[in-house]
């Protein structure tokens, strides 16, 4: 039967470099035909950790090292990291589609995700982003441009930015418009450039959205049949990397909140991806969630891996 999927692609799904980027994103675009071969609708969110990291250290270092050119705001790093992924991923997946003869378009959007001004995550600026200074070019970026400055692992210290919570979608019309017609859409690339309401309209503020909260919450906004959160393993685990390592094939959300509370899943790496699965299916009842690797993504659509969660 037919279902509607957003797909929420992983690091490893992408590259550190362009020219890694480009070989990897053929692999990602043959996983997702497979699943539109079988009759489903497609969208697609991805991440953009080590990509807008590069774009924001390139701008920092032009800016500050004498090539004369104007600072960078990070929005507009996440508006470039968003184009050229969108760019490389419809590229392979225009090609892939065309290679398997099924006549499907396939579009990246650059997309806008409101946070709420007040967020406390603005309290507490935890990403890091950009290039390493020292102490005291740090001070001297706090002071002249507002940034917050940490210490990170002794390397020296870096910008960080808060991660608040998306809250609506700018573009998400368009991008139903786009999947009734029958096209693959790309979009909350990197969670999303994060925006704020104001008197004047929308403004893009210094931060960074969870990928798989904003693919979460464009699942739910879309009615989906799926969130397909794809990632390095087959399957979660609790006892990760431990002799009594368990794999899940199916939990509830009474189960996930359980293995949560006892700390199975690490903070930067399944966590995120748990608690967005958790968002999804508690909105949305006749929701499945589902987190497994790339490369067994339709398998574990026809139940032979991955990890389900349900209501």
């Amino acid at each position: 039967m037919e279902k509607k999927l957003v797909i929420a692609l992983g690091g490893n799904a992408l590259g550190n470099t362009p020219e890694e980027q480009l070989e990897l994103v053929k692999d990602t675009a043959k996983a997702i035909v497979d699943l539109v071969k079988e009759g489903n609708d497609v969208i697609i969110g991805h991440g953009n950790g080590p990509q807008v990291g590069m774009i924001n250290l390139a701008m920092d270092y032009a800016a500050n090292g004498g090539a004369g050119t104007p600072s960078m705001p990070f929005p507009e790093c996440g508006a470039m990291s968003q184009g050229y992924i969108g760019y490389h991923l419809q590229q392979a997946i225009q090609e892939e589609l065309r290679r398997n003869k099924i006549q499907k378009g396939c579009a990246a959007i650059v997309t806008q995700v409101v946070v709420d001004a007040a967020d406390e995550a603005f309290k507490n600026p935890t990403k890091p982003v950009g290039m390493f200074y020292d102490k005291e070019t740090a001070d001297q970026l706090a002071a002249e441009k507002g940034f917050t400055m940490k210490e990170d692992a002794g390397r020296g210290y870096r910008r960080v930015v808060p991660s608040p919570k998306p809250v609506r979608i700018v573009e998400l019309d368009m991008v139903n418009q786009l999947v009734e017609a029958g096209n693959i859409v790309i979009t909350v690339g990197g969670g999303g450039i994060p925006v704020v309401e104001s008197a004047d309209g929308l403004k893009g503020v210094a931060s960074v959205i969870d990928k798989d909260r904003s693919s979460a919450k464009l699942a739910m906004d879309m009615k989906a049949d799926m969130l397909v959160i794809l990632t390095a393993v087959d399957r979660v685990c609790i006892n990760f990397n431990k002799p009594n390592q368990q794999e899940l094939a199916e939990i509830n959300v009474a189960q996930a909140k359980q293995y949560i509370d006892e700390g199975h899943f690490a903070p930067g790496s399944m966590l995120p991806k748990v608690e967005a699965c958790l968002d999804f299916v508690e909105n949305n009842p006749d929701g499945v969630a589902l987190i497994t690797s790339l490369q067994r993504a339709k398998d574990a659509l026809h139940g032979e891996t991955g990890t389900i969660i349900r209501k």
